[in-house]
Order: C-alpha cells, then structure tokens, then sequence
C-alpha cells in the first residue's frame, strides 16, 4: 500500500483526505491519505521518522513557503513562484530518502483559465499577496497576460485598492480573487474594487469555491463579465498531485 497525506494548521476544512481516499476507493488502488496537523513546520522531519513509508505529501497553510529550505530540490516553476504545495520523495542508491518540491496550483490555475482567456484579456489584477496568488502571477505570465497586485496598502509591488481608477479597470480586464474575502461563512462580504467599472469584455476568476457562486461573482455577472470559482482548479491541482506521486513510484 502506498501513503500519501497533508501537512497544514489547521486543516479541519481541508477536502483533500476525502477527496483521494475516495478517489483511490473508486479506482481500486491500494493506498492510503492521511492528514497531519502540523502548526510548526520543524515537526515535518517527526512525521517523516514516524511514518517511513509515506510516498508523498501535499503542503497547505502555513507551510507552502516555510517548508522550502528543508527539501533537497525543488522544482523550476515552485521555485519561481516561491511555493510549494507538493512533496515527492524519492530514494537515491543509498537508501536515503530525498525531498522534491513542486506547486500543483499553477497547473491547475492554467488549465481552469486558460479556456476562458480572449484576446483582449492582455493585463490582469491579482487580488491578494499570499502564496497563492504568486501561482496564479507566474500562471498568467505563462500564458501570456502581465499581471499587477493589488493589495490594501501599496508597496513596491503592489497597488492599492485606491488606485482602481477607471483607466485601470479598463485596461485590466482579468480580476483574480486570491484573498479569502467572500468565503463561507462571510459570503455576504467582496473584494472592494470598483464593480461598476466592469463589463462584458472582463474575466472574474475566483480562487474560493465555497460558496459555488461568490458575491465577487455575483457581482461581476451583474456587469455582464464572464465568472469562474476555484473548484476546477481544486480538482485539477489534487489530479496533479497524484500525477507527481505516480510518477515516481
């Protein structure tokens, strides 16, 4: 049998553990996911002593950049995007168990928006500066839209929300919500741009998923833009993940 499981703090709402469990339930394969709640990212190298047969891992809040200087490699685009979010371990000659880095996000990123981009969709605003919306930045450069950061106090690389003008939201027609802002419970609360700037040529693209239809959404529609949440790019990252692993079983 092989094992897999997640390291997070805290992880109560994570769907990975049921969603490959049942997956592996449904395809008959012989193997295990487990969940680790891990506030401290140093008590990695216990779970790892404490279970020796694990084949892989995926990597949530908080530890998607933390855990970075104990792997021994880390993957081109996870390295760019200074993340990680999945964990492959290998075996050298030896015997002794190596660690390689990789960051499923921006390949489930790309696959959900991709389909969806027009010509117009050049420039984008990503909303947020967490790990996650630095995926979503390197996902959109690899498809070709340039893409700014928004966030509520400017910085050297970022705009604020002040700075949303007209001129801005007409140029920028990808908005990418990477911010909590609008999960459940909170449904009733959004991102605060500008939503009567927006148009039917604008692309909306939620990272949340819970609710199906965010008021970012909701509101985005009411303009004629075209709408999307995070759940495909859930699955598609999770389907990744399991890619990685197969890979080097």
């Amino acid at each position: 049998m092989t094992k897999y499981g997640l390291i997070g703090y805290p992880l109560r709402h994570s769907f990975s553990k049921e969603f490959f469990n049942n997956m592996f339930t449904s395809e008959s394969i012989d193997s295990e996911y487990m969940n680790f709640e891990m506030p401290d990212v140093k008590e990695l190298k216990h779970i790892l002593k404490e279970h020796p047969d694990l084949d892989g891992l995926n990597v949530t809040i908080p530890h998607k950049i933390s855990v970075m200087p104990l792997l021994d490699e880390i993957d081109n685009d996870a390295r760019q995007i200074g993340a990680v979010n999945v964990l492959v371990f290998k075996s050298n000659s030896s015997g002794k168990r190596k660690i390689k880095g990789y960051n499923s996000d921006i390949i489930g990123f790309k696959q959900s928006i991709a389909p969806l981009l027009k010509s117009n969709h050049r420039k984008a605003l990503i909303l947020g500066t967490g790990g996650s919306s630095k995926a979503v930045f390197q996902g959109l450069k690899q498809l070709g839209v340039t893409s700014t950061f928004v966030s509520r106090i400017a910085t050297a690389n970022s705009i604020s929300y002040s700075a949303l003008t007209p001129r801005v939201m007409e140029q920028y027609t990808v908005i990418v919500n990477t911010t909590p802002v609008g999960m459940f419970p909170n449904s009733d609360s959004c991102p605060d741009i500008p939503y009567e700037l927006l148009t039917p040529r604008h692309l909306l693209f939620d990272l949340l998923y819970n609710p199906d239809e965010t008021l970012f959404m909701k509101n985005g529609k009411a303009h004629g833009a075209t709408v999307k949440n995070g759940l495909e790019m859930l699955l598609l990252q999770a389907f990744a993940s399991w890619d990685l692993w197969s890979k080097h079983e």
